[in-house]
């Protein structure tokens, strides 16, 4: 007969290995992978799972419009298997840093499939006076619509199998489950939107990181910025706005966790608008915030509009 201890030994080994058969075994070492920013670093956490260890070039609360890499962002590529960037014009300097570090690693464009919103902006600033001149730029915060931000995951998920073959099964089940939740969030967002009044719809942010949200959602977003934190609103913008916000009576404006609060605080002052709160629009914020993860930072976004709008 065979002991006790013998049986809860074997019983012990079965239920350890069940799990094996249904996803990867775990890598000796993680696959080294780097994101360029908080946003899409959480899309790639979010789909590695346990398999990658990930590095983060603008973390939270970083403005990747003006970020300057150091040479130990440089190392990070060069040691990287893998590089994901947005696109879309957004990391200016990422092409000079993927040269500088002469890294192997395969670069991964997360918003391929994106259909980019075009917008106009003036060349020198945003000063609509007769020597600016309007040109055509792509805006490259896509991932503000939930819709884009699936297309982020089945972008990583495609990325991390191309780079770790083995891993094909975790990955396609993390984003699985992960793309549900985004669903589920988007349900939630449009829902939010529907509780405000259509006329209500129309807020300021400081830099016009909202378009694809808006277009997504039915709301307009006037910003004194461009697409870029790095062009200085001019005098002539802000007062244009001041006078469309008393006209129209535009309700809130609103912070951004990236931009200097003076500028909407100066605007809030002169038009009585009320300040609607801080949202999150190029980063996330830090692991003791209220928006460390992408579907926080959605759900802290649409509670701030809510809100500021609804009443």
């Amino acid at each position: 007969m065979l002991s006790r201890r013998y049986l809860i030994a074997a019983a012990m080994a079965v239920g350890l290995a069940g799990p094996a058969f249904a996803q990867d075994a775990a890598p000796a070492t993680k696959l080294p992978v780097v994101a360029s920013f908080s946003i899409l670093g959480d899309f790639v956490k979010e789909v590695g799972g346990d398999r990658i260890a990930v590095s983060t070039l603008v973390g939270p609360n970083g403005d990747a419009h003006v970020f300057q890499p150091a040479p130990a962002d440089a190392k990070k590529v060069a040691a990287a298997k893998v590089v994901f960037v947005n696109g879309l014009g957004f990391e200016g300097w990422m092409n000079r840093l993927i040269k500088a570090s002469g890294t192997k690693a395969t670069i991964v464009v997360a918003t391929k499939g994106v259909a980019p919103r075009k917008m106009e902006e003036e060349e020198g600033g945003h000063d609509h006076g007769k020597d600016a001149h309007a040109h055509e730029e792509t805006d490259p915060h896509a991932w503000q619509s939930v819709a884009n931000a699936k297309l982020y995951v089945a972008n990583v998920r495609d990325g991390l199998i191309a780079a770790d073959p083995a891993g094909k099964a975790t990955y396609e089940a993390n984003a699985t489950a992960y793309l549900a939740k985004l669903d589920a969030l988007d349900a939630e967002v449009k829902a939010a939107i529907a509780t405000i009044p259509a006329e209500r719809r129309r807020i300021i942010t400081s830099h016009d990181a909202f378009g694809y949200f808006g277009a997504a959602y039915g709301m307009e977003f006037i910003a004194p910025q461009g697409v870029s934190t790095e062009a200085e609103a001019s005098a002539k913008d802000v007062a244009k706005i001041i006078r469309q916000i008393k006209t129209e009576k535009i309700p809130a404006v609103f912070m951004e966790n990236i931009s200097d609060p003076r500028l909407v605080k100066r605007i809030a002052d002169e038009t009585g608008a009320k300040i609607g709160g801080e949202v999150y629009s190029d980063a996330l914020s830090d692991d003791k915030g209220p928006a460390s993860t992408y579907i926080d930072m959605i759900e802290n976004n649409i509670r701030a509009f809510s809100s500021a709008l609804s009443s």
